[in-house]
């Protein structure tokens, strides 16, 4: 099987504006962890929540293992339980309380010592002419891109 690099939920980084980043572990079975590592997942309607004082993430997908057998199969779109510290998590939840910001998952990959990780984000939702500031700033980068590789090609 071929290793993924990392699966990103691209329209977070849309939705949202990013205040900090937050690396977490993720509880899952020997079947999810074979399904990710083949990149068969995705955190597209994926969110986190907090459920007595613990981090879950929740609808996010991943596919059914095909070579797992009965006994490990698990739900597609299952509650998982992130680990973070109990600083960390306290931090989280009164930022999340107090301020009214989310917490996204943005990011799947496999660390250094081969374990899952989900990188979060601690997020504030973006207004309508945010997103239009975004877009027109990325349309504008394309464009300078495309002027800068023209050039190169006439000299």
């Amino acid at each position: 099987m071929a290793q993924t690099k990392e699966i990103v939920n691209r329209r977070a980084s849309h939705e949202y504006q990013f205040l900090s980043n937050i690396e977490a572990g993720i509880v899952l079975g020997g079947a999810e962890l074979k399904s990710i590592r083949a990149g068969h997942a995705g955190l597209s309607d994926a969110y986190c929540m907090f459920i007595h004082g613990e981090l879950w993430i929740k609808s996010m997908y991943i596919k059914e293992y095909e070579n797992a057998n009965a006994y490990s199969a698990r739900p597609s779109r299952r509650d998982r339980k992130l680990l973070l510290h109990k600083s960390e998590l306290r931090k989280l939840e009164k930022k999340v309380k107090e301020k009214g910001l989310s917490i996204v998952p943005y990011k799947i990959y496999f660390s250094d010592r081969n374990l899952v990780k989900v990188e979060i984000a601690l997020a504030q939702g973006k207004k309508s002419f945010d997103k239009r500031e975004s877009i027109k700033a990325k349309d504008s980068k394309r464009d300078i891109d495309r002027m800068m590789k023209s050039k190169g090609r006439l000299s």
